[in-house]
């Protein structure tokens, strides 16, 4: 037994609270994955009972997936994760659907960011509507680019914030985008898994979606691309996913996902209240030890952000704040200063810069906090009691 000796003695425990970044992997996904691995492995384009065996399974895969989303089976391509997703629809809305102007946010996630930047570059015409106090994109600005703009247009706004939390009200930029002519894209990374959809009825025209987010694989995830929205592949070589997306497919990961986002919804109100109440704990203990903590964006507001994450400015002196993450994976707790994605990146995070934070908030040292079921509130416990030794 390691302890910790300061004012406050802390038995090290290990605590992971990043799921944002990535999730544990359910067991029962891990034993369905195992046993595909070795005795599914034909290839899926093969056509001797190997091939066609572990082609079945694709396809019932896919029907699973449209079916929790309440899709189209045509309409779900698998790929290896978010970003090839977003990449996927944004470059082929612009190649193949003649997208010329696409409206999105600083906000966003660099996989849409980046991607937008090359698009740039290839004459693209990109608009960035502003963000309120909270960091949610402004309606009202949204609005007034898409009617000050002539060309065909697509909106790339994602559901949930992946750093603050926020939640993007899918229904009202959907119909505000399909009332003006524009193509509605979001990247649902956080969002699928954790919130329900009904893809059929809301006015969504392309979605991005990754297994890690909701306790499955890596390196697997899918795009929705609604089926009146022709596109051709990104990736070429093969006729793979109807000759969306060429290369051999994993289907030990495509199983994976399917357990994985079936038991997400199975038991999804049961764990969103459990979870939910993680939450209200962390905030009300944090509160407790730092009653001018700010939370930032609306990841404090239990309403209107998503239940599995905080973050949060905490009032430190500026040497304990420079440390603090430092001091966290010091004491077995794995957090986030910022998007997974910018790990060992000296330019903090993109979403905290273009908050409009106080200057006194913005001197404090931020911490991502994002919670699974598999956490609990003993784990919540030891983050405070950790903290508080600084």
């Amino acid at each position: 037994m390691v302890v910790f000796t300061s004012k406050y003695a802390i038995e090290l425990m290990k605590v992971y609270f990043d799921n944002a970044a990535t999730t544990p992997i359910r067991n029962e996904v891990i034993e369905l994955m195992t046993q595909s691995m070795s005795t599914t492995f034909g290839n899926p384009s093969s056509t001797h009972g190997f091939g066609r065996t572990a082609k079945s399974i694709i396809e019932t895969a896919r029907k699973s997936v449209a079916k929790h989303l309440n899709c189209e089976p045509q309409e779900i391509i698998f790929t290896s994760g978010g970003t090839e997703s977003d990449n996927m629809i944004l470059r082929c809305a612009v190649k193949d659907l003649g997208v010329r102007t696409i409206i999105s946010s600083l906000l966003e996630h660099h996989a849409v960011l980046h991607a937008l930047n090359d698009l740039e570059k290839e004459g693209v015409r990109i608009h960035y509507v502003d963000s309120d106090e909270n960091g949610s994109p402004r309606v009202d600005h949204l609005e007034s680019i898409l009617k000050s703009d002539d060309t065909l247009k697509l909106v790339s706004l994602m559901h949930i914030n992946n750093e603050i939390g926020n939640i993007l009200n899918l229904d009202r930029v959907g119909a505000l985008c399909k009332a003006n002519g524009a193509y509605f894209h979001t990247d649902a990374v956080q969002g699928v898994g954790h919130f329900t959809f009904d893809l059929k009825s809301q006015p969504i025209d392309f979605l991005a979606a990754a297994a890690h987010k909701f306790h499955g694989p890596k390196g697997i995830g899918f795009a929705y691309i609604r089926k009146k929205n022709a596109l051709n592949p990104l990736i070429v070589g093969g006729p793979q996913e109807r000759g969306l997306r060429a290369g051999t497919e994993s289907v030990h990961n495509i199983i994976g996902l399917q357990k994985a986002i079936e038991m997400a919804y199975d038991n999804l109100e049961e764990e969103r209240a459990y979870i939910l109440g993680l939450k209200k704990y962390f905030i009300s203990q944090l509160k407790g030890l730092f009653p001018t903590a700010h939370f930032n964006g609306l990841s404090g507001n239990l309403e209107e952000s998503t239940y599995t994450l905080v973050n949060v400015a905490i009032p430190l002196e500026d040497s304990k704040s420079q440390l603090l993450d430092f001091h966290m994976d010091l004491k077995g707790i794995a957090c986030s200063k910022g998007s997974a994605c910018q790990a060992g990146a000296d330019s903090g995070s993109h979403v905290l810069r273009n908050l409009k934070r106080s200057k006194t908030i913005e001197k404090h040292a931020s911490l991502r906090f994002s919670f699974s079921s598999f956490n609990t509130t003993k784990e919540v416990d030891y983050v405070i009691q950790s903290l508080s030794t600084l």
